[in-house]
């Protein structure tokens, strides 16, 4: 049986809420495609077999799904499933432009599919598939800035919407929204607004104390309850979310102390430090679905390795988005924390064992698979841990959204 890595990527809207997704394949085995005569059409055959085994709703929920496709897959018109409102199908820049291939496109267009064009460079022979395009997609690193101004003026005279992908710092996120593009996508969500020195707002200040306080690793029981206890608001929310169906507890949970003996000291501190992380309610919904998505996938790479970690794996994977969500440096944020010393090595170097899982979670993220090489992990489990993370954050976070977002 054929192993691979399937992934996904947000694009956002220019008010920075999701879109859709850029779903992403491989398989394990590079010599897959050598072995069959018509690799292209074969691998794509596998990718939206896979997909379509795991179920749409599962990577993407209710948002667009945007698959590359071949050149062989976009002729044989009919390997491709109906025409849905989620399907995107990306044409990829190295595609040889021909009749054939313009009039497959033409095809798909009929049947009601929309169609994309992939880090897109302009040229004449170009223009038959601009003219056919919803959304053309334009690869900030690959083009200067004037190429860049150019492109954008070409194409603005067409029906259609652009699509800044590798988007990399929220300068090249103001640029584009600036120039006019619709969406984008890239990982400058996970990084912070503000250079070092700035000062942090009153509402992140107040949740880092919050987070510093709870995770103490010298923090009793009784003082932990006294902690989130003196504040209504984290108080209510954590014990609505505990007895949300993000946790499916047999019981319902009626207090702070209950919470700690059912479910033990450190967890209920990582839950506590994630409610006051999402109190910075100026961030996008998906910054915290994506610490939701590493922190659980650090905690399931971590069972195959040492069980008695997943605690610190997990807390690892969430504060790896900490900088982006209180728009501050790394060193500054840790250094008012009494983090463990592993916790802040692994943060801030990617030292150690924290440090080697966080790696892995971050290069899986980023579709960037050939850096994911650890023996004592099966390549499998790899991807196996990343959609479990992705179909147990997508629930958590809409559970932690309706908890945080009705409390008093």
């Amino acid at each position: 049986m054929l192993q691979y890595f399937i992934g996904r990527q947000a694009i956002f809207n220019s008010s920075l809420n999701v879109i859709g997704y850029e779903l992403l394949y491989r398989p394990h085995d590079t010599s897959f495609v050598d072995k069959i005569d018509d690799g292209d059409a074969a691998t794509s055959q596998v990718l939206l077999n896979s997909f379509m085994e795991i179920g749409l709703n599962e990577l993407v929920g209710s948002h667009k799904a945007f698959f590359n496709l071949t050149r062989n897959f976009i002729i044989n018109s009919d390997l491709i499933p109906p025409v849905n409102d989620q399907l995107v199908l990306e044409i990829l820049e190295d595609i040889e432009v021909d009749d054939e291939l313009i009039q497959a496109v033409k095809t798909l267009k009929k049947k009601g599919y929309t169609i994309a064009l992939d880090d897109f460079i302009y040229h004449e022979k170009m223009q038959p598939l601009v003219e056919l395009a919803d959304i053309i997609k334009i690869d900030l690193l690959a083009i200067s800035k004037d190429e860049l101004y150019h492109c954008v003026n070409t194409l603005q005279k067409y029906p259609l919407k652009l699509l800044a992908e590798k988007v990399e710092t929220h300068e090249d996120f103001n640029i584009c929204k600036d120039l006019g593009f619709d969406y984008y996508q890239g990982f400058f969500l996970c990084r912070p607004k503000t250079l070092k020195g700035t000062r942090i707002p009153g509402n992140r200040l107040a949740a880092l104390q919050m987070i510093a306080s709870l995770q103490d690793p010298n923090v009793e029981v009784p003082e932990l309850e006294k902690i989130i206890s003196q504040d209504i608001s984290l108080t209510f929310k954590l014990i609505k979310y505990i007895n949300s169906a993000a946790f499916s507890l047999g019981k319902k949970i009626e207090s702070i102390r209950h919470a700690i003996i059912y479910l033990g000291i450190n967890e209920v501190k990582n839950w506590a430090s994630l409610i006051a992380m999402s109190n910075a309610n100026d961030k996008p919904g998906e910054l915290f679905v994506t610490s939701l998505t590493r922190a659980k996938m650090c905690e399931i790479l971590m069972e195959s390795i040492d069980p008695n970690k997943k605690g610190g794996a997990f807390i690892t994977g969430m504060f790896s988005t900490l900088d982006a969500i209180m728009d501050s440096n790394m060193s500054d944020l840790l250094a008012e924390m009494p983090v463990a010393t592993e916790i802040k090595d692994a943060l801030l170097e990617k030292k150690g064992i924290y440090g080697e899982i966080l790696q892995g979670t971050l290069a899986y993220e980023r579709g960037d698979w050939d850096m994911i090489n650890y023996p004592e992990i099966d390549k499998g489990t790899f991807s196996d841990s990343y959609m479990q993370a992705v179909r147990w954050a997508t629930q958590a976070g809409n559970m932690l959204v309706e908890s945080t977002s009705k409390a008093a």
